[in-house]
């Protein structure tokens, strides 16, 4: 089972979660309740589980993108490459093709339109993938470059990178990069349940709804929700849970004592092991809503 841990809002606890409930599962899976864990920070803007986990590091292999790159003795500078490119990221200058890199998505379309054959792609590194170990499970980030502007394709290394746990038997946490654009979908791409978690804010409904629509509306993924937090702000987030029937799942309290422990780089279920169980029984709440979600979808194909 592949479990997406994301949030629409920045800074709701993402990681803390994360960490937690990886940390709470390696008891079952010495239990035998449940396979082998693996642990995937795809946040390779800012990659911080390690911090907490403090993973051993065996193997680093560099991601490269690769971009096109003109021949300027064969361009005829037709502009055929310019009409193809969806985000105008090539340009006839001096009747030769010129290529804006901060902006190409190196989709490969302007080489196979162009009919000189004067495009040919050149790899460039755009980050870094680790891979390692800790506490009995897998674990992997990637690392973004500083200056490049897409994560997308470190986050596609890393989790072709990992193919072999994403599509085994065990269970695969992945840490999700904050916000609702495309390295949140390619985090959520192929999971097969997304956990919110939000703050009870103007703030953090605000961007739970932009995080629902993409993880529920568009992927048709079955979603549930971890306030964090909880006992500031309003009711906000709870209405528009209840009347959307996203079922809440956790509420982590607002408590002076976990955020020091948060802020210090420990684990809460280690500190205070209390919250391994109500992790593991997240974890227990996330099977039964799937199961609920695949008896529904069962049921409605029965009718079709």
């Amino acid at each position: 089972m592949i479990i997406t841990i994301a949030s629409g809002k920045g800074g709701t606890g993402k990681t803390f979660v994360a960490v937690n409930l990886a940390v709470s599962l390696f008891s079952y899976e010495q239990s035998g309740e449940i396979q082998p864990l693996t642990f995937l920070d795809c946040d390779v803007e800012a990659p911080n589980a390690a911090l907490f986990l403090q993973p051993k590091i065996y193997r680093k292999k560099n991601v490269e993108q690769y971009f096109p790159l003109i021949d300027f003795e064969t361009c005829t500078g037709c502009g055929k490459c310019a009409q193809v490119c969806q985000y105008h990221a090539m340009a006839i200058i001096n009747q030769k093709a010129f290529v804006f890199k901060d902006i190409c998505h190196a989709c490969g379309s302007c080489g196979l339109i162009c009919p000189e054959q004067a495009i040919h792609d050149t790899p460039d590194k755009v980050g870094i993938v680790e891979r390692g170990s800790v506490r009995g499970m897998e674990f992997a980030n990637g690392m973004l470059d500083i200056g490049k502007l897409s994560p997308v394709p470190v986050i596609q290394e890393l989790k072709k990178w990992m193919q072999g746990a994403l599509q085994g038997e065990g269970t695969v946490i992945i840490d999700a990069p904050p916000g609702a654009s495309c390295p949140v979908v390619e985090s959520m791409r192929g999971a097969d349940f997304v956990l919110l978690v939000t703050e009870p804010t103007p703030f953090g409904l605000h961007d739970l709804k932009a995080a629902v629509i993409i993880a529920k509306d568009e992927l048709n993924l079955p979603v549930g929700v971890v306030i964090n937090r909880d006992g500031i702000g309003d009711t906000g987030v709870k209405e528009y849970c209840q009347s959307n029937k996203i079922p809440i799942l956790l509420k982590i309290p607002f408590d002076r004592k976990i955020a020091e422990i948060y802020s210090g780089g420990k684990i809460l279920v280690e500190i205070i092991p209390e919250y391994k169980i109500e992790f593991q029984n997240l974890f227990i709440k996330i099977q039964r809503v799937m199961k609920r979600q695949q008896a529904f979808s069962n049921e409605e194909d029965s009718y079709s």
